[in-house]
């Protein structure tokens, strides 16, 4: 693992996310960007081999003959690069988290290594990996949903709905600062998500977007609010919120999709419902393990009906997929078809839209089309 040290949120979600179906084991670590800090996290951790920078790691873990498999990358925007190309130029897999990079320029330097280093590079978009977010897909891609004409997706919070950066909370303090999250603030940290979710989910690829970003707290550097027009490839059509400052708002993330035969919708804070509703019938609550759930949601499900799974097990699931990938990989054997997880496409579509974003608001909202 590179960063989530002391004081670091995601590093400890990951690492949960990578223990839980026991295929993997933690032993070596670059914690922090403070060697100190780093050395100090490892012992914390109790990771046998710590390092204090992160290409000297890859360098000797390289080397060693019990050498790292994969590493996980889950420093702030601004490192994902600098940090991946140090592993893919040693055919060391790469799990790093969302976005891709800070910026879509160096999205393609990075996306242009992986491809050529032929390493697994999984990206940590963890919602896809929720049970009725892949049964949602199954639906869309069994042509259940019909034609798909209408897409709407938010994800709102309300935990920047002031200015937290400046008294130096760590998560606001990197995720409102351009030079380490990138141009884009809440489309980059959550938007993003949302627009993976989408596409995941619709299998839609967007043509050109028109966006209207704010700074509604006095003094941000980066959006805190974003309101965007989506035009699909094929004429579907598409409305994505996305706020840091909406008030009342935990972690809310939801989707719609409406098509010609079916619509249905989904929740993150209730994940293990999907609602179904075929056109001119009742509105159908499908459970995670219950009636009517097909095997896309029951692979990635750990246990039985009526328990609750969400945010950290989403996380898993993108692990165990990576998993299965690497361990095909190493053994030389075909991976099995059904393994699906968010990769280098998905991380440059991702980047991509953050920028297209900046770009559409400063021109006052124009469509504008991915850089891609």
């Amino acid at each position: 693992m590179v960063g989530g040290g002391r004081d670091a949120f995601i590093g400890a979600v990951h690492r949960i996310a990578a223990r839980l179906d026991d295929q993997y084991e933690l032993v070596a670590g670059c914690f922090s960007s403070s060697p100190e800090k780093a050395l100090a996290s490892a012992a914390d951790l109790g990771v046998p081999r710590a390092y204090a920078s992160f290409a000297d790691m890859a360098a000797r873990e390289a080397r060693r003959k019990d050498g790292i498999e994969a590493v996980a990358i889950v420093t702030p925007n601004h490192m994902h690069a600098p940090v991946a190309m140090q592993f893919l130029k040693r055919g060391i897999h790469v799990i790093c988290d969302k976005p891709l990079t800070a910026t879509l320029p160096e999205a393609k330097r990075l996306a242009r290594a992986a491809e050529a280093s032929g390493v697994i590079f999984a990206l940590t978009h963890n919602y896809t990996g929720y049970p009725m977010i892949r049964h949602a897909r199954a639906l869309a891609q069994s042509g259940a949903l019909g034609e798909i004409r209408v897409v709407q997706v938010e994800y709102a919070q309300d935990w920047l709905a002031e200015p937290i950066e400046q008294s130096g909370q760590k998560q606001a303090d990197w995720r409102t600062d351009p030079a380490r999250t990138g141009a884009g603030g809440s489309t980059g940290d959550i938007g993003t998500h949302a627009f993976n979710l989408a596409g995941f989910v619709t299998g839609l690829e967007l043509e050109e977007l028109a966006a209207d970003l704010q700074r509604f707290v006095p003094g941000r550097r980066v959006d805190d609010n974003g309101h965007v027009m989506l035009r699909y490839k094929g004429g579907a059509r598409g409305m994505l919120w996305c706020s840091q400052v909406a008030t009342g708002n935990e972690n809310a993330l939801r989707l719609r999709v409406y098509g010609t035969k079916a619509g249905i919708e989904w929740a993150q804070e209730d994940p293990n419902y999907l609602w179904f509703t075929p056109l001119g019938q009742p509105r159908q609550r499908i459970t995670r393990n219950g009636p009517g759930a097909g095997p896309e949601a029951a692979r990635v499900s750990r246990i039985p009906s009526g328990h609750p799974e969400g945010y950290l097990e989403g996380f898993a699931n993108i692990y165990a997929e990576a998993a299965r990938a690497i361990i095909a990989r190493r053994d030389g054997a075909a991976a099995d078809p059904a393994i699906t997880f968010p990769g280098l496409r998905e991380g440059l579509e991702g980047v991509a839209f953050v920028d297209a974003c900046v770009r559409s608001s400063a021109r006052n909202g124009a469509w504008v089309k991915p850089a891609l």
